[in-house]
C-alpha cells in the first residue's frame, strides 16, 4: 500500500482476506466479482479499484450475474431496514411505487430476475420509463444491460467505501443497515 490510498482504500488494501472478501461482499453480492477484487489488491487509487471492478464485471458468468442480482430488491420496494437501498432507491415516489411494482413482476417472468437499474439520482419517473423501455428486450441484451447498470451501482459504492474513515463501518451495499433510512444523500 502507498500514501496515496484513501483512508477507506487503505482499509480495504490492509484487511485480511476474508474481511476484505466481506467488505467487497457488501457492495456486490457476486462471490467471484468480491474475490477478484480481493485477489487484486492492493489499490493505490479508487481508479486502480474501479477498473479491477470493471475487468471482474465484464468477466461474471449469467450465474455469477445472478448471484449480483439476488442482492438487490425489485425497485420500488428496498429492503425493509437496509439503508444502502433506501438510499438508492429514495427517487421513487407513492406514485410510481405501485406500477413499478407491477412492471417489475412482468419483467421477472420474461427475464427470470429482479429489472436492475442504477436508480441513485433518478426519480420514479425516469426508472418507470426505463422498465418500460427495457421489459421488451430480448435476454441476452437485457444481461448486457444488467451487466452494465450493476458496474454503475458497484462504482457508487466503492466510491462510498474508499472514502469512508478506516474506523468506520460506512454502510455501502445489500445488508448495510447503520444508516437512517431517510438520509437525503441520492448517492
Amino acid at each position: 500500500m502507498t500514501s496515496s490510498a484513501s483512508p477507506g482504500l487503505s482499509r480495504l488494501n490492509e484487511a485480511t482476506s476474508s474481511a476484505a472478501s466481506a467488505l467487497l461482499h457488501e457492495v456486490c453480492a457476486s462471490t467471484a466479482w468480491a474475490a477478484a477484487l480481493a485477489a487484486g489488491r492492493p489499490y493505490d487509487r479508487l481508479d486502480d479499484l474501479f477498473a479491477a471492478s470493471d475487468t471482474a464485471m465484464a468477466a461474471l458468468t449469467a450465474d455469477d450475474l445472478a448471484q449480483a442480482m439476488a442482492g438487490h430488491p425489485p425497485i420500488g420496494r428496498p429492503t425493509p431496514g437496509d439503508a444502502t437501498s433506501a438510499r438508492e432507491q429514495s427517487g421513487v415516489g407513492a406514485a410510481e411505487r405501485e406500477e413499478l411494482l407491477a412492471l417489475n413482476l412482468a419483467y421477472q417472468d420474461a427475464h427470470g430476475h429482479v429489472f436492475l437499474i442504477c436508480a441513485t439520482g433518478r426519480t420514479g419517473g425516469q426508472m418507470l420509463a426505463a422498465l418500460k423501455e427495457r421489459i421488451g428486450r430480448d435476454t441476452d441484451t437485457e444481461r448486457e444491460t444488467v451487466r452494465a447498470e450493476l458496474g454503475k451501482i458497484n462504482r457508487i459504492r466503492l466510491t462510498r467505501l474508499a472514502e469512508a474513515a478506516p474506523e468506520a463501518d460506512v454502510p455501502v451495499g445489500p445488508g448495510a443497515v447503520a444508516e437512517t433510512a431517510s438520509e437525503g444523500d441520492p448517492s
